[in-house]
Protein backbone atom coordinates (compact mmCIF):
# COMPACT_ATOMS: atom_id res chain seq x y z
CA UNK A 1 0.00 0.00 0.00
CA UNK A 2 1.59 3.41 -0.84
CA UNK A 3 1.73 5.51 1.93
CA UNK A 4 2.74 8.26 -0.17
CA UNK A 5 -0.81 8.66 -1.53
CA UNK A 6 -1.90 10.50 2.13
CA UNK A 7 -0.90 13.86 3.27
CA UNK A 8 -0.17 13.96 6.62
CA UNK A 9 -1.90 16.95 8.83
CA UNK A 10 -1.96 18.18 12.36
CA UNK A 11 -5.74 18.77 13.42
CA UNK A 12 -6.40 20.71 16.91
CA UNK A 13 -9.22 20.45 18.92
CA UNK A 14 -9.40 21.89 22.23
CA UNK A 15 -6.24 21.42 24.03
CA UNK A 16 -4.74 18.24 22.10
CA UNK A 17 -3.44 17.99 18.02
CA UNK A 18 -3.57 14.82 16.34
CA UNK A 19 -2.41 13.42 13.09
CA UNK A 20 -4.92 12.61 9.92
CA UNK A 21 -3.91 11.58 6.86
CA UNK A 22 -5.94 13.12 3.64
CA UNK A 23 -6.12 11.89 0.10
CA UNK A 24 -8.14 13.22 -2.88
CA UNK A 25 -9.19 16.43 -4.59
CA UNK A 26 -8.93 19.47 -2.92
CA UNK A 27 -12.17 20.52 -3.47
CA UNK A 28 -14.20 17.07 -3.65
CA UNK A 29 -17.03 16.50 -1.08
CA UNK A 30 -15.06 15.07 1.74
CA UNK A 31 -15.44 11.90 3.93
CA UNK A 32 -14.31 11.29 7.42
CA UNK A 33 -13.31 7.41 7.10
CA UNK A 34 -13.00 5.74 10.79
CA UNK A 35 -10.54 3.35 11.80
CA UNK A 36 -11.50 -0.32 12.46
CA UNK A 37 -10.13 -1.23 15.92
CA UNK A 38 -6.83 -2.27 14.84
CA UNK A 39 -5.77 1.52 14.52
CA UNK A 40 -4.78 3.39 11.77
CA UNK A 41 -3.05 0.13 9.42
CA UNK A 42 -2.88 -0.59 5.62
CA UNK A 43 -6.43 -1.58 5.59
CA UNK A 44 -8.27 1.11 6.51
CA UNK A 45 -5.72 3.24 4.00
CA UNK A 46 -6.81 0.74 1.58
CA UNK A 47 -10.34 1.99 2.22
CA UNK A 48 -9.87 5.64 2.06
CA UNK A 49 -7.87 5.53 -0.89
CA UNK A 50 -10.71 3.36 -2.56
CA UNK A 51 -13.18 5.87 -1.62
CA UNK A 52 -11.02 8.76 -2.86
CA UNK A 53 -11.06 6.86 -6.13
CA UNK A 54 -15.04 6.67 -5.98
CA UNK A 55 -17.45 8.64 -8.87
CA UNK A 56 -17.58 11.57 -8.80
CA UNK A 57 -14.24 11.76 -6.43
CA UNK A 58 -13.87 12.56 -2.94
CA UNK A 59 -11.50 13.66 -0.16
CA UNK A 60 -11.64 11.01 2.37
CA UNK A 61 -9.32 12.10 5.94
CA UNK A 62 -8.51 9.20 8.50
CA UNK A 63 -7.93 10.80 11.62
CA UNK A 64 -5.66 9.28 14.20
CA UNK A 65 -8.09 8.28 17.18
CA UNK A 66 -5.28 5.87 18.47
CA UNK A 67 -2.30 8.44 18.67
CA UNK A 68 -0.01 6.26 16.74
CA UNK A 69 -0.61 2.69 18.28
CA UNK A 70 -1.69 0.05 16.08
CA UNK A 71 -2.75 -3.70 17.03
CA UNK A 72 -0.95 -6.45 15.68
CA UNK A 73 -3.32 -9.36 17.15
CA UNK A 74 -7.12 -8.59 18.29
CA UNK A 75 -6.06 -9.08 21.82
CA UNK A 76 -3.88 -5.66 21.55
CA UNK A 77 -7.01 -4.28 19.17
CA UNK A 78 -9.13 -5.26 21.94
CA UNK A 79 -7.01 -3.63 24.34
CA UNK A 80 -6.77 -0.18 22.20
CA UNK A 81 -10.42 -0.42 21.51
CA UNK A 82 -11.45 -0.91 25.50
CA UNK A 83 -8.94 2.42 26.35
CA UNK A 84 -10.12 5.31 23.57
CA UNK A 85 -11.80 8.04 25.14
CA UNK A 86 -15.09 7.09 22.82
CA UNK A 87 -16.29 10.89 24.05
CA UNK A 88 -13.05 11.94 22.77
CA UNK A 89 -12.98 10.65 19.68
CA UNK A 90 -16.83 11.94 19.07
CA UNK A 91 -14.59 15.64 19.69
CA UNK A 92 -11.43 13.73 17.26
CA UNK A 93 -14.41 13.45 14.27
CA UNK A 94 -16.43 16.37 14.59
CA UNK A 95 -12.44 18.41 14.01
CA UNK A 96 -11.67 16.32 11.36
CA UNK A 97 -15.56 17.14 9.91
CA UNK A 98 -15.09 20.74 10.66
CA UNK A 99 -11.44 20.70 9.40
CA UNK A 100 -12.65 19.39 5.48
CA UNK A 101 -15.43 22.26 5.49
CA UNK A 102 -12.94 24.52 5.66
CA UNK A 103 -10.68 23.03 3.58
CA UNK A 104 -12.72 23.14 0.76
CA UNK A 105 -15.79 20.61 1.14
CA UNK A 106 -18.73 21.91 0.91
CA UNK A 107 -20.43 19.07 2.47
CA UNK A 108 -18.87 16.12 4.43
CA UNK A 109 -19.80 12.55 5.17
CA UNK A 110 -18.67 9.90 7.95
CA UNK A 111 -17.73 6.32 7.09
CA UNK A 112 -16.21 3.40 8.92
CA UNK A 113 -15.93 -0.05 9.68
CA UNK A 114 -16.11 -2.25 13.08
CA UNK A 115 -15.64 0.35 15.79
CA UNK A 116 -15.38 2.90 13.66
CA UNK A 117 -19.03 2.06 12.12
CA UNK A 118 -20.27 2.13 15.77
CA UNK A 119 -18.30 5.90 15.65
CA UNK A 120 -19.72 6.86 12.52
CA UNK A 121 -23.76 6.08 13.68
CA UNK A 122 -23.03 8.19 16.84
CA UNK A 123 -21.57 11.27 14.32
CA UNK A 124 -25.12 11.02 12.85
CA UNK A 125 -26.07 11.67 16.75
CA UNK A 126 -23.48 13.76 18.18
CA UNK A 127 -21.81 16.20 15.48
CA UNK A 128 -24.03 18.41 13.99
CA UNK A 129 -21.98 19.56 11.13
CA UNK A 130 -22.27 15.96 9.57
CA UNK A 131 -23.99 15.70 5.92
CA UNK A 132 -24.18 11.94 5.64
CA UNK A 133 -23.53 9.00 7.32
CA UNK A 134 -22.24 5.18 6.29
CA UNK A 135 -21.82 2.56 9.17
CA UNK A 136 -20.05 -1.03 8.59
CA UNK A 137 -20.62 -3.40 10.91
CA UNK A 138 -20.99 -1.43 14.03
CA UNK A 139 -23.52 0.26 16.37
CA UNK A 140 -22.40 2.68 19.04
CA UNK A 141 -23.77 1.45 22.91
CA UNK A 142 -26.70 3.29 24.11
CA UNK A 143 -24.23 5.20 26.85
CA UNK A 144 -22.19 6.77 23.93
CA UNK A 145 -25.40 7.95 21.54
CA UNK A 146 -28.86 6.75 20.47
CA UNK A 147 -29.74 6.69 16.97
CA UNK A 148 -33.12 7.10 17.36
CA UNK A 149 -32.01 11.26 17.77
CA UNK A 150 -29.85 10.80 14.69
CA UNK A 151 -30.03 14.10 12.51
CA UNK A 152 -27.60 13.23 9.41
CA UNK A 153 -29.13 10.83 6.90
CA UNK A 154 -27.59 6.81 8.15
CA UNK A 155 -26.76 3.98 5.55
CA UNK A 156 -25.44 1.00 7.37
CA UNK A 157 -24.53 -2.70 6.60
CA UNK A 158 -23.81 -5.83 8.49
CA UNK A 159 -22.81 -9.65 7.68
CA UNK A 160 -25.92 -11.97 8.32
CA UNK A 161 -23.00 -14.36 9.96
CA UNK A 162 -21.58 -11.65 11.84
CA UNK A 163 -21.18 -12.46 15.65
CA UNK A 164 -19.92 -10.15 17.48
CA UNK A 165 -23.45 -10.30 19.61
CA UNK A 166 -25.06 -6.22 20.20
CA UNK A 167 -22.29 -5.39 18.24
CA UNK A 168 -22.73 -5.71 15.24
CA UNK A 169 -25.03 -9.62 15.05
CA UNK A 170 -28.25 -9.36 13.36
CA UNK A 171 -30.19 -8.49 15.87
CA UNK A 172 -28.18 -5.00 16.41
CA UNK A 173 -28.70 -4.58 12.81
CA UNK A 174 -32.75 -4.35 13.58
CA UNK A 175 -32.52 -2.75 16.68
CA UNK A 176 -30.49 -0.46 14.65
CA UNK A 177 -33.32 0.26 12.14
CA UNK A 178 -35.73 0.39 14.76
CA UNK A 179 -33.79 3.24 16.29
CA UNK A 180 -33.64 4.71 12.72
CA UNK A 181 -37.63 4.94 11.60
CA UNK A 182 -38.25 6.23 15.29
CA UNK A 183 -35.27 9.42 14.31
CA UNK A 184 -36.88 10.58 10.90
CA UNK A 185 -34.01 10.60 8.95
CA UNK A 186 -33.16 8.98 5.88
CA UNK A 187 -32.16 5.74 6.16
CA UNK A 188 -30.92 2.36 4.82
CA UNK A 189 -29.93 -1.28 6.55
CA UNK A 190 -28.48 -3.56 4.18
CA UNK A 191 -27.74 -7.33 5.66
CA UNK A 192 -25.60 -9.01 3.53
CA UNK A 193 -26.58 -13.33 3.05
CA UNK A 194 -23.13 -15.30 3.86
CA UNK A 195 -20.80 -12.73 4.89
CA UNK A 196 -19.59 -12.14 8.39
CA UNK A 197 -17.57 -9.59 10.17
CA UNK A 198 -15.42 -7.07 8.21
CA UNK A 199 -16.50 -8.72 4.60
CA UNK A 200 -15.21 -5.74 2.70
CA UNK A 201 -11.38 -6.29 4.14
CA UNK A 202 -10.33 -7.95 0.65
CA UNK A 203 -6.61 -7.13 0.14
CA UNK A 204 -4.49 -9.94 0.92
CA UNK A 205 -2.98 -9.05 4.36
CA UNK A 206 -7.06 -8.51 5.37
CA UNK A 207 -8.15 -11.84 4.09
CA UNK A 208 -4.98 -13.82 5.83
CA UNK A 209 -6.30 -11.82 9.28
CA UNK A 210 -9.89 -12.68 8.84
CA UNK A 211 -8.59 -16.37 8.10
CA UNK A 212 -6.74 -16.20 11.70
CA UNK A 213 -10.28 -14.88 13.14
CA UNK A 214 -12.15 -18.28 11.33
CA UNK A 215 -13.67 -15.57 8.84
CA UNK A 216 -13.07 -17.63 5.88
CA UNK A 217 -16.24 -16.00 3.86
CA UNK A 218 -15.05 -14.30 0.44
CA UNK A 219 -17.84 -12.43 -1.57
CA UNK A 220 -16.64 -10.08 -3.84
CA UNK A 221 -20.28 -9.51 -5.28
CA UNK A 222 -21.48 -8.30 -1.28
CA UNK A 223 -18.41 -6.62 -1.41
CA UNK A 224 -18.89 -4.72 -4.60
CA UNK A 225 -22.99 -4.42 -3.65
CA UNK A 226 -21.65 -2.64 -0.53
CA UNK A 227 -20.00 0.03 -2.29
CA UNK A 228 -22.00 0.77 -4.82
CA UNK A 229 -24.48 1.53 -1.95
CA UNK A 230 -22.28 3.28 0.07
CA UNK A 231 -21.10 5.62 -3.37
CA UNK A 232 -24.87 6.04 -4.47
CA UNK A 233 -25.57 7.22 -0.84
CA UNK A 234 -22.40 9.53 -0.28
CA UNK A 235 -23.24 11.14 -4.00
CA UNK A 236 -26.85 11.33 -3.32
CA UNK A 237 -26.29 13.33 0.35
CA UNK A 238 -22.75 14.98 -0.50
CA UNK A 239 -22.18 16.05 -4.44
Amino acid sequence: MADSAFRKIQIQRDDTTFDAYVVGKDDAPGIVVIQEWWGVDFEIKNHAIKISQLEPGFKALIPDLYRGKVGLDTAEAQHLMDGLDWPGAIKDIRASVNWLKSNGSKKVGVTGMCMGGALAIASSVLVPEVDAVVGFYGTPSSELADPAQAKAPIQAHFGELDNFVGFSDVTAAKNLEEKLKASGVAHEVHIYPGNGHAFLNRSPEGVSRRKSMGLSDEDEAAVELAWSRFTSWMKQYLA
